[in-house]
C-alpha cells in the first residue's frame, strides 16, 4: 500500500502586529489541504487556552441594570467594555484586580493596578467615561484562565457576594482564522495544493505558538485513537487465551483427572521423611 506524501515546506510570515501571521504549507497532497485547513482551524477557535473577566464589583451597583452618577456608561456597557479586556494569567486560581479612577477622564485599561500573575495586552482600551471632576469608579475585576466560551449556568461554583456581578466568558486566544487553498505543481501534476492559514490573535500569544498548539492538540487525540485499539487487541488476544484454557480443561476425560490426582500424591509421598544427614 502506496503511503500519502507529507507536506515538506511551513512558512510563519509576521504581519503589522504580534497578534497577526500567516501560515503557508505546501505541497499537500490533492485533497488534503482543506483537510488540514479545517481541522487546524477548529482547534485554534475553540481549545487553545486564554484568560478572561468572569465577574465583577462596581462600587455603587448591585446588579448590571443600573447606572452610576457620573460615569457615561451604565453597568451593562461598562461589562460588554471589560469582556473586549484581554489578559494572561500565570496562575489557576482566579484573580482580583483592582481599578480606581477619580476626576473627569476616561477610564483604561492600562489603570488597573498592576499585578504579577496578570499582563494586560490591551492597556488602551476604554472601560467608562467620567464625566465630572466629582466622578469616580472603582471596581474589581475578577479574571481567570479557561477554555473556548463559557456561560455563568455552566460554571460549577458560583459567587453569591452581595454586589458580585458574574459574566459569560470568552477565554479563546484566537479572534480569526482564515483557510485559503490554491492549486501547485509537483512534478507533472498541478492539482497539489498549498494551505494558507490567516491568524490574528488577541495579541496574548503569536500566530506560531497558536499553530504549533493546535497540532499539538491534534496529535495527541489521534494518539489516543491507536492507544485504545491497542488495548482492545491485547484485551481480546487475553480473553480468547482464557476461552481457550477453558474449553481444554472441559475436554478432559476421567482418566487425565485421575492421572493428575495420582502424580500430585506422588510427588507428597517423596518429599515426606526425614532429610538425609550429609
Amino acid at each position: 500500500m502506496s503511503s500519502i506524501a507529507l507536506p515538506k515546506k511551513i512558512e510563519f510570515i509576521k504581519g503589522e502586529t504580534d497578534g497577526q501571521g500567516v501560515i503557508a504549507i505546501e505541497p499537500c497532497y490533492p485533497g488534503y489541504g482543506i483537510t488540514l485547513g479545517n481541522a487546524l482551524r477548529r482547534v485554534m477557535l475553540s481549545s487553545l487556552p486564554g484568560a478572561a473577566v468572569v465577574g465583577v464589583k462596581i462600587k455603587g451597583a448591585s446588579h448590571e441594570f443600573m447606572s452610576i452618577p457620573h460615569i457615561k456608561e451604565d453597568v451593562l456597557e461598562i461589562i460588554l467594555n471589560l469582556k473586549q479586556l484581554r489578559l494572561s494569567v500565570f496562575t489557576d486560581e482566579i484573580v482580583k484586580l483592582e481599578l480606581d479612577v477619580h476626576g473627569e477622564k476616561e477610564a483604561k485599561a492600562g489603570d488597573i493596578m498592576p499585578n504579577s500573575d496578570v499582563k494586560i495586552a490591551n492597556p488602551d482600551l476604554v472601560l467608562a467615561h467620567i464625566t465630572d471632576m466629582a466622578g469616580n469608579l472603582h471596581m474589581e475585576i475578577y479574571v481567570s484562565r479557561g477554555k473556548g466560551y463559557e456561560t455563568v449556568e455552566s460554571r460549577e461554583k458560583k459567587n453569591t457576594e452581595i454586589g458580585y456581578i458574574e459574566t459569560d466568558s470568552i477565554f479563546s486566544p484566537i479572534l480569526n482564522v482564515g483557510v485559503h487553498i490554491e492549486n501547485v505543481r509537483v512534478g507533472k501534476m498541478t492539482n497539489w495544493e498549498k494551505l494558507t492559514l490567516d491568524v490574528l490573535t488577541d495579541g496574548t500569544i503569536t500566530p506560531e505558538e497558536a499553530f504549533n498548539q493546535s497540532v499539538s492538540i491534534l496529535i495527541n487525540q489521534f494518539n489516543a485513537l491507536i492507544g485504545i485499539q491497542n488495548q482492545e487487541k491485547l484485551e481480546e488476544e487475553s480473553t480468547e487465551e482464557k476461552i481457550e484454557d477453558e474449553e481444554e480443561f472441559e475436554q478432559m476425560t476421567e482418566e487425565d483427572a485421575e492421572s493428575m490426582i495420582i502424580d500430585v500424591k506422588d510427588d507428597s509421598k517423596k518429599k515426606r521423611g526425614r532429610p538425609k544427614k550429609g
